[in-house]
């Protein structure tokens, strides 16, 4: 059964087809907006009339994004912690040995870039210090590390765009702070620029390439009846994920589905500050009844934030807070967890229609976007307890879960 990416977003079509033709475009952190935007353009067209509009309207320092391998011929060093997203990995700043005269203005730097840009180009073609920062890109791109010099890489990557390397520009206010929200919206409206958001770009990354192989499979007896386990990992990340499946899979009809995210806590320890392990055997119940289908183990522990700071988070639950202020008062996002990887080991599987066993929207959500069709949501809402019906009704509340008896 044959599998076709789905189409390019109208978004991100129109940023790739200028980015291609050399134009800039806007891209802005959504989920993180603190860290507001860039405008970027493919390193080997941008023009002195580029460098200038970044000088003059972006106001940030001008840099060039480039792969770790590219970095490393050119002799440069960077520094910075690699999966810090508080600032970029920059090497010392750097101009072109020659055609350049003081190396700061427009045309000096757009001369300092094509040779960064140039695979061509060797260490003793650049003196340091200059005007010009590269910045080393992450070889796993925005799915592993969503910096600005991996937004770079990976346009040029998507828009189909040699050499990969892209020249950027963090995006400033009148006042001198980072822009954010709707003023970058209304900043690329202005200028006329095509804007995208670095989830957007992961999306297309997660829709249009596979980052799951298979690692193994066996039997695997359970006290809910024999399943076929199948491990899974993420080539990019490393990260291992299990499916247990009863049936075929490969076959045309809806298969009954569960995405269930690791829960240390609830499915080993039968925690009752939550409803995850009765839902998790609820589910395999429900599936060697049916004769058809998989779960799906996803190691995403405390909606993503990990097992040490769940605990934390408990401990601030016992101080108040409800599950949600717990981890934001932690640092994270309410919910951290990523469906599209679950979406890529069902084509793996070959499912390509699923009933889906949630309460969650967001899983549906998550695996439409890798090309699965959900046909059907079935409820697997576990009666309240009095431990933890205040967790779900925070969850119903500020999450959007699909509880009725809460």
């Amino acid at each position: 059964m044959s599998y076709a990416p789905p189409p390019l977003r109208p978004d991100i079509a129109a940023a790739t087809d200028a980015f291609r033709h050399g134009q800039v475009v806007v891209v802005r952190d959504s989920q993180r907006p603190e860290r507001g935007g860039v405008v970027v353009a493919a390193a080997a067209q941008t023009s002195d009339d580029i460098v200038a509009f970044m000088a003059t309207h972006a106001c940030g320092l001008v840099c060039v994004a480039l792969p770790h391998d590219r970095i490393e011929r050119l002799g440069l060093v960077a520094t910075g912690a690699p999966f810090d997203l508080a600032r970029e990995r920059l090497t010392a700043s750097v101009e072109a040995k020659s055609g350049v005269s003081t190396g700061i203005s427009a045309a000096d730097r757009a001369r300092t870039i094509h040779v960064l840009a140039d695979v061509g180009s060797r260490p003793e073609e650049l003196v340091s210090p200059g005007h010009v920062f590269p910045a080393v890109a992450d070889p796993g791109g925005v799915v592993v590390h969503p910096g600005w010099a991996e937004v770079g890489v990976d346009l040029s990557r998507v828009a189909g765009v040699q050499p990969l390397a892209a020249t950027f520009c963090r995006i400033l206010g009148e006042d001198g702070e980072v822009l954010q929200g709707d003023a970058l919206v209304a900043f690329a409206e202005d200028h006329g620029l095509p804007h995208i958001t670095i989830a957007d770009l992961v999306a297309h990354r997660m829709a249009s390439e596979s980052f799951v192989v298979q690692l193994g499979q066996s039997t695997l007896p359970t006290a809910c009846g024999e399943f076929m386990v199948r491990a899974f990992q993420n080539r990019l990340t490393g990260q291992q994920h299990l499916a247990l499946s009863v049936g075929d899979l490969r076959s045309p009809e809806p298969a009954l589905v569960r995405l269930h995210s690791e829960c240390l806590t609830g499915d080993v320890f039968t925690s009752q500050r939550c409803d995850c392990g009765n839902q998790l055997h609820e589910a395999l119940r429900r599936i060697q009844a049916e004769g058809r289908g998989a779960v799906l183990y996803l190691r995403q522990e405390g909606r993503g934030i990990g097992l040490a700071n769940k605990v934390r988070a408990y401990a601030l639950q016992d101080a108040g807070r409800d599950t949600v202020e717990a981890n934001v008062e932690l640092g994270f996002s309410a919910d951290l967890r990523d469906y599209s990887i679950a979406g890529q080991m069902l084509l793996a599987l070959g499912v390509r229609k699923v009933r889906m066993m949630t309460n969650n929207p967001r899983k549906v959500a998550g695996v439409e976007a890798q090309g699965i069709e959900v046909v059907e949501r079935v409820n697997i809402e576990i009666s309240p307890s009095a431990e933890n019906h205040h967790y779900l009704a925070t969850k119903k509340v500020k999450l959007g879960h699909l509880l009725e008896q809460v």
